[in-house]
């Protein structure tokens, strides 16, 4: 029985969306139509592939099998394809790339700019979130993320110099608190907690000196997921906020946030750049390394 490719590439993508919806929109169908070549697919074959329900749609044992039979055979395809641009006078491409908001805003978009003004045919896709994702299912290029939260099978490159973490507050604050000397002191104020988007719980926050690790389980009203509410916040006077000090650094220098316990804060390492270990990298993801390259 002859086989028909677009039939197969439209299941490897509902497979990896997850919806017909996500799917059809990649690969610029309604989303009808694509439900049909599906079910002609599976009609085809004789065999159900993929089980629909109303939340999502996720492959079959035999759907499964299908998947990691042929998934990797398009990938490879693609990436042939890719390399392709090589032969081209300038390098072109789409360069998919999951960070924070903070590091977007203050690292990635400064250092790219000019990247995107000298190569038109280059595009980037951000994905801004405080999660982890897993590059490799989702389909990024790279990751950018804290270098000791990054998992040992990445080769990863660092794009910063070391950081280190900031306690603060705000001058209206400190006029009705003393300011504490030690981690332990923090115990006694209105301290901000960190959901983490991964785990769930709530950030343990982590000083150190020449003695050892001090570990502190904060306690405040306020509680945030993202890093640039709690600036918002400390600034306001609602309490001490703890992050890298490069999120505050404008407001320190101009006094409207007071730094405290900045012994206990040691350097640690920066952001890197983390991504597969791959043979060959397309030539505009290669120019994106390069200009994220310290010192670049």
């Amino acid at each position: 029985m002859k086989r028909n490719l677009n039939d197969l590439i439209a299941f490897v993508t509902v497979a990896r969306e997850g919806s017909f919806t996500r799917a059809a929109a990649q690969l610029g169908v309604t989303q009808p139509a694509l439900s049909q070549t599906i079910t002609a697919l599976e009609n085809r074959m004789d065999i159900r592939l993929l089980t629909r329900t109303t939340r999502n749609v996720s492959p079959t044992v035999a759907g499964e099998r299908l998947l990691q039979a042929i998934g990797t055979r398009f990938d490879e395809i693609e990436a042939e394809l890719d390399m392709l641009t090589e032969m081209r006078d300038k390098p072109a491409g789409t360069v998919r790339i999951t960070c924070g908001p903070h590091v977007l805003k203050t690292i990635l978009l400064p250092k790219l700019s000019a990247l995107l003004r000298e190569y038109p045919d280059i595009k980037l896709e951000f994905d801004a979130n405080h999660g982890f994702r897993n590059i490799v299912a989702d389909r990024f290029d790279a990751g950018v993320r804290l270098g000791d939260t990054i998992d040992k099978d990445m080769i990863a490159m660092p794009i910063t110099p070391q950081l280190r973490m900031a306690a603060v507050a705000s001058p209206e604050y400190l006029r009705s608190h003393a300011v504490p000397l030690t981690p332990q002191d923090l115990l006694q104020h209105n301290c901000m907690n960190m959901r983490m988007a991964t785990s769930g719980g709530l950030y343990i926050w982590e000083f150190d000196n020449e003695t050892g690790p001090v570990n502190v389980r904060v306690n405040g009203q306020l509680t945030f997921n993202t890093s640039a509410h709690m600036v918002d916040a400390a600034l306001a006077g609602l309490g001490i906020a703890f992050l890298p000090e490069e999120e505050f650094a404008p407001h320190i220098e101009e006094g409207r946030l007071i730094r405290f316990l900045e012994p206990y804060c040691l350097p640690f390492p920066g952001y890197f750049l983390y991504y597969p270990s791959r043979k060959q990298h397309s030539p505009a993801f290669s120019l994106v390394m390069e200009a994220l390259k310290m010192g670049s």
